[in-house]
């Protein structure tokens, strides 16, 4: 857990990031190298459905003084609405892979239905080609639909959505659903806090308001995602409901544009009021 920040001058961190154990383009511990390039006091790795990242971006962030935070990205559905949900600071690390295991393997075997619909429409893939393009991170439409592309049958990505993957085509097959308190009842469980994530002008007062019945922790402030009036109007609620407050670039591995790597300029105060969050659940007693 952080302590304080070196030094007198403004100190970032990012608390939102994605590596190769997921959708990312870099490796874990090349992330914590971009970090240190950019002056960030702290990072979260927080890949999708995994923590396969944890332990080598700790590695790399001891080497290089970045503080890693244990982090997670789980979906979340409200009615046929997706919800990102951020766990950060997690501690049971155990606990929360054996509900990975389970959301890899129903996303396995969703994969395997897609190629064989494919397959019916005379669009076939291999399944090993589509296990290779994902790596170790959580089988996705967007690794099969790059198997699409090198198989010849669509010219790029988006037209494999619009002809076959996208929700209401013929190769659609809906994944596994959470609840937004299932989620968050799995982060606390790890012993971590549950973040709403870039939830932007769609956060609401009303939605907050359910996140936190919910269990929510905190509310993503800054994201690339957000305009300057949602930033704004999300830091309010913050305060409002007493909530912790959040904010990462979401980067998946470019350094340019508006999700480089630190690009938000989160402010280190913001991960010690989560610290406080953190040790405050503890003291309670509230894992879940």
């Amino acid at each position: 857990m952080t302590g304080g920040a070196p030094g007198g001058m403004a100190q970032w961190v990012d608390l939102h990031a994605h590596s190769t154990a997921s959708d990312g383009t870099l490796s874990p511990a090349a992330m914590v190298g971009a970090a240190h390039r950019a002056g960030l006091t702290a990072l979260a790795l927080t890949d999708h459905d995994s923590i396969d990242g944890i332990a080598e971006a700790e590695s790399a962030g001891r080497a290089l003084g970045v503080e890693i935070i244990t982090g997670v990205e789980l979906s979340a559905y409200e009615g046929s609405r997706e919800i990102h949900i951020l766990g950060l600071h997690l501690s049971d690390l155990a606990e929360l892979e054996r509900h990975l295991t389970a959301l890899r393997s129903s996303r396995r075997t969703r994969a395997e239905r897609i190629v064989e619909r494919l397959a019916s429409l005379g669009a076939g893939v291999s399944l090993d080609r589509v296990l290779e393009i994902a790596g170790p991170g959580a089988i996705g439409r967007p690794h099969i639909a790059q198997a699409l592309v090198e198989g010849g049958h669509v010219k790029d990505r988006r037209e494999a959505f619009d002809r076959f993957l996208g929700a209401g085509r013929p190769a659609f097959f809906a994944k596994q659903r959470l609840t937004i308190a299932e989620a968050v009842r799995i982060i606390h469980q790890a012993g971590g806090l549950a973040i709403l994530a870039h939830p932007g002008p769609h956060g609401t007062r009303d939605r907050v308001h359910q996140f936190i019945l919910a269990g929510g922790d905190g509310i993503e402030v800054r994201h690339p995602g957000h305009s300057a009036e949602d930033t704004v109007r999300l830091k309010a609620l913050v305060d409002h409901y007493r909530l912790v407050p959040s904010g990462g670039s979401d980067c998946h591995g470019s350094m340019e544009g508006p999700r480089a790597l630190g690009g938000m300029q989160v402010p280190f105060d913001w991960l010690q009021q989560q610290a406080t969050r953190v040790r405050e659940r503890a003291e309670k007693g509230m894992v879940a």
